[in-house]
């Protein structure tokens, strides 16, 4: 029970069936296909988020988009790479000030929440900008063979992340900077560059996620990606990635996107009011950061437990003997 519980796919994987089961009996409209489908679209935007600014640059992200497709003119083939590059120009930026500059990534991210949204108000009188192309929205609600087309956006970020985290020398630099910054320096590795580059990358992902919502609602608001980066540090504390740095794995926090999501669903679809869904996920961020703290205090105690009960029921067979 001690290597189960230690296990990166047990956790993530168990909450994530719980909180459904639990949906499920609450409302029967959960298992509903089209619901079903619905938790993958929802999912999709989640997943790409990374820190504490993650919020406000989505909202960023999607009036800058607005802005290229509704007043500039510039062609929807055209304005997707732009904003993915400007997604990534941002983490750059972020990346730069928190290694570079010695500033926690904490305060550089909640620095560029509050300065992002800023920005963000800044356009069109800080009003929502409608009706951006009509070829915007089938990038989100198209289907192939019946399936949305974020489940395949999902199947390819997730598969690219796992192959890059498992299989490159990135990946595995990026572990050992998480975990160990000075020991990852004594083994050669280049901290400022990894940790710049992780920064990129999250700056990326994020334009993916603005991308995917101003597509799924065909315009761009100040307003959108509310709580986003509250929800990203939950779905991936949930699925299991340390706090600390150095653990983590691709699909555990998939799984950790996905109870998220099923939480919210099932607040949703039983009428619960705004004010309620964000107690629950304040209160799951700090349930995920307590078993993320407490982790090995827990797998020593159920170690202790079912270490105890196996050598009691071998003294009992003795006995029986």
């Amino acid at each position: 029970m001690k290597r189960i519980f230690d296990a990166q796919l047990i956790g993530p994987f168990a909450a994530m069936v719980i909180v459904a089961l639990i949906v499920a009996l609450t409302t029967d409209r959960f298992l509903n296909p089209g619901n079903l489908s619905n938790l993958f679209l929802q999912v999709s935007i989640i997943a790409a988020g990374s820190d504490l600014s993650a919020g406000a640059m989505v909202a960023l992200l999607t009036m800058i988009r607005a802005q290229m497709l509704k007043f500039i003119g510039i062609p929807l083939e055209l304005a997707i790479p732009l904003i993915l590059a400007v997604g990534g120009f941002f983490g750059l930026i972020l990346g730069i000030i928190t290694t570079y500059g010695r500033i926690p990534s904490f305060i550089t991210t909640l620095a560029a929440l509050i300065a992002l949204r800023g920005l963000a108000l800044s356009f069109n009188n800080g009003s929502p900008i409608f009706s951006l192309d009509p070829a915007l929205e089938p990038l989100f609600y198209g289907k192939i063979r019946g399936i949305p087309l974020p489940f395949f956006y999902l199947l390819f970020f997730y598969g690219l992340a796992a192959f890059v985290m498992n299989f490159t020398k990135l990946g595995r630099e990026i572990y050992a900077v998480g975990g160990n910054p000075a020991a990852a320096v004594l083994t050669g590795i280049t901290v400022k560059k990894v940790q710049t580059i992780t920064f990129v990358i999250a700056g990326f992902m994020t334009a993916v996620g603005a991308i995917l919502m101003s597509a799924r609602l065909n315009s761009g608001s100040p307003n959108y990606g509310q709580t986003l980066e509250l929800q990203a540090i939950a779905a991936a504390v949930v699925g299991g990635a340390s706090l600390a740095g150095g653990r983590g794995n691709i699909l555990a926090t998939f799984m950790g996107a996905m109870t998220i999501v099923i939480v919210q669903n099932g607040l949703n679809l039983n009428a619960a009011p705004s004010s309620v869904q964000n107690v629950v996920l304040g209160l799951i961020i700090l349930l995920a950061v307590g078993i993320d703290m407490w982790r090995a205090e827990i797998s020593a105690l159920m170690g202790r437990i079912f270490g105890r009960n196996k050598k009691s029921r071998k003294q009992n067979a003795r006995k029986a003997a």
